[in-house]
């Protein structure tokens, strides 16, 4: 019996599919399982997927039910101790399992072990560093402050952790993962693996491209996290919870390539994130921000994005936010 399950959904993935399993084959740790649910994908994924002849790996297909369903699938499938979830367009660095599997074994008091993560662009290319934060033990009313586990292919989860909080929420069409790593935490201590572990794809297919659905989900988690918390939090907690996800979004926008419309999304967002911290208008980077929205707004997106490539020093706004979330614990 394979000690973890390792648990790949994939939908229209023939870009990235081969890679992401690679990176898995290529562990260090090799005691695991590789379930693949090709959730009805429409390319060539299932037959990738089928070129692999390792016998660690098997393949479920299913009609298309979205990420939280085939998570769910494939976890009906799996029979490891523990459990990790990979998305089809990820990267694991190859000591992934090992040093998470090691911080279980160490810390019997753990549920969930997580690591650092990086972006990557469509090519594979570092593209910017993830928050790097490292928090253990009890970590719900930090974790409900700003989600710096950060992706669903990050954390390595015990078996009966899992089953005890009951799976993914199949209701949630996006955020499932941080909905799911609250209720993980609300019960269960967590440890962090303090190394760059996870690459994160930036993609037109990322979910968090798809921004306003992701703000509609990610705001009721919260809302329905702070309203029925298994543990209570402080009541300016969720303000701040806010505050947080409305910048963080905001620089993910600005992120992106620039053409106007993204100029337009990023300043609703910032004034939704203005909204719930108001001190944000008092500090310098807000003006850069808004400089940088400005730019996206009233050039055409070639000359802008040529603009804002040549004075990267003036518009990088994305590293100052980071230091800009509210966090009261430190």
């Amino acid at each position: 019996m394979p000690l973890i399950s390792v648990i790949i959904p994939a939908y229209n993935s023939e870009k990235t599919i081969r890679d992401t399993i690679k990176s898995v084959i290529n562990q260090t740790c090799n005691n695991f399982e590789i379930i693949v649910i090709n959730d009805g994908s429409q390319d060539s994924t299932l037959e990738i997927v089928s070129q692999f002849s390792d016998p660690r790996l098997k393949v479920f297909s299913y009609p298309n039910a979205g990420g939280a369903v085939s998570r769910n699938r494939g976890f009906s499938h799996s029979s490891g101790e523990f459990i990790a979830f990979l998305d089809a367009d990820d990267l694991w660095t190859p000591d992934k399992l090992e040093l998470q599997l090691t911080a279980l074994q160490e810390n019997p008091e753990a549920a969930v072990a997580y690591s650092w993560m990086d972006c990557i662009d469509e090519s594979g290319k570092f593209f910017r560093p993830g928050s790097h934060r490292t928090e253990n033990g009890d970590i719900y009313a930090k974790l409900f402050l700003t989600c710096f586990v950060e992706t669903g292919s990050n954390p390595m989860i015990r078996r009966q952790a899992f089953i005890e909080v009951n799976g993914f929420d199949e209701t949630l069409s996006a955020s499932q993962d941080y909905e799911l790593y609250l209720r993980l935490a609300s019960r269960y201590n967590f440890v962090a693996v303090p190394h760059t572990q996870v690459l994160y794809r930036l993609s037109s297919n990322s979910m968090t491209c798809n921004i306003k659905r992701h703000e509609e989900t990610s705001v009721l988690v919260r809302e329905r996290t702070f309203n029925k918390a298994e543990k209570p939090l402080p009541r300016n907690l969720k303000q701040h919870s806010l505050a947080n996800f409305y910048k963080d979004f905001t620089f993910r926008v600005l992120d992106m390539s620039a053409n106007p419309s993204r100029g337009l999304e990023a300043g609703r967002l910032l004034s939704k994130a203005v909204k719930y911290d108001p001190s944000l208008i008092k500090k310098r980077v807000f003006w850069k921000v808004l400089l940088k929205i400005g730019t996206m707004l009233l050039l055409p997106p070639k000359l802008s994005q040529y603009v804002i490539n040549k004075k990267k020093n003036l518009y990088n706004v994305s590293a100052l936010f980071q230091y800009m979330k509210i966090d009261p614990f430190n």
